[in-house]
């Protein structure tokens, strides 16, 4: 649509959802839910949860590799642009998100200070040991990672597609061939999800999908807004998420599908330490420390009723 064909308060509408959407990873979360039944954190940009509530366990504290114990600290590889799992607070520099508060509670259990580093996606596995401690950063498990490093499941999420409100693009997932989606680097909706449906279109001798790809979800975001894209894909929590803070510009298109678990990264040589944050998961399950975080963060229906290291995958 032209800009000279909107009226001036369609403009101004338009013009303030893009506030929105480029502010999407400098405020709170107010409910990252589907179907928001469940509560959301406070909308001062702070973190939902306080680590101070659990409590260290001196037998799993004392499973602590020594290279960590010794520092002190879990370092924590995680793109801080995909609300509201991880994202960072109104000054710009702090991460929150139930991702960071999952990091806070495996550090406070274990007796350690957790510091989450703001990394590109791609570049969390590859970095996981010489970096990292740990890469949590709403990785789905599949067969492709599990063949690189050691996965902890602790969430379950599918997929969504999202676009603008009323869908004036008349897209169709049962036809999107030839159409234009946004998605982030790196995620399986980038891979194998649109680059198969795109072989498809080709193996039929029709247009394949123009598979937009960008750094950060926020950028994808945008992108629909205002209209340069047809539509968007990404895990369901975050399509929640941002059909709360687009000021009502966008909509969720379909039903949710292909849920699966995403799991925490760990080096593949680090079986050890895979196996404890395993158990300091099950742990925080059993306690209902996370539980409360997944509830602060309006994602509740993704918990997982158990904790497994390198479940399988399809």
């Amino acid at each position: 649509m032209q800009p000279n064909s909107l009226a001036p308060a369609k403009l101004a509408a338009k013009a303030a959802a893009l506030l929105a959407v480029g502010a999407l990873a400098l405020t709170a979360c107010t409910n990252a839910s589907e179907t928001g039944t469940s509560g959301a954190p406070a909308a001062s940009g702070n973190a939902s949860f306080d680590p101070s509530t659990v409590q260290k366990d001196d037998a799993l504290a004392g499973m602590v590799p020594e290279a960590i114990k010794s520092k002190g600290t879990i370092t924590v590889g995680s793109d801080t642009s995909y609300a509201p799992a991880e994202y960072l607070a109104s000054d710009g520099q702090t991460p929150i998100g139930y991702d960071v508060d999952i990091a806070k509670a495996i550090g406070a259990t274990l007796g350690l200070k957790v510091e989450v580093q703001t990394s590109e996606f791609t570049g969390i596995l590859p970095a996981l040991g010489p970096k990292y401690d740990l890469g949590i950063s709403s990785f789905t498990i599949n067969p492709e990672r599990l063949g690189a490093v050691n996965m902890v499941s602790y969430f379950n999420a599918g997929t969504a597609f999202a676009v603008q409100k009323g869908n004036p693009k008349s897209f169709s997932l049962d036809n999107v061939c030839g159409t234009s989606i946004g998605v982030q680097t790196g995620t399986v909706q980038e891979n194998p999800d649109l680059s198969d449906r795109s072989a498809k279109c080709a193996a039929e001798g029709k247009e394949p999908i123009d598979i937009v790809t960008l750094k950060n979800q926020t950028d994808v975001t945008t992108r629909l807004v205002n209209g340069s894209i047809d539509a968007m894909a990404a895990d369901s929590p975050i399509i929640g998420y941002a059909l709360t803070q687009t000021n009502g510009e966008l909509e969720k298109l379909g039903d949710v599908y292909d849920s699966a678990p995403q799991g925490i990264a760990i080096a593949k040589s680090d079986t050890a330490w895979a196996d404890l944050i395993q158990k300091t998961l099950t742990k925080l399950m059993d306690d209902g420390s996370y539980t409360k975080i997944l509830e602060g963060w309006g994602n509740a229906e993704g918990a997982l009723d158990k904790s497994e290291v390198n479940p399988a995958a399809s």
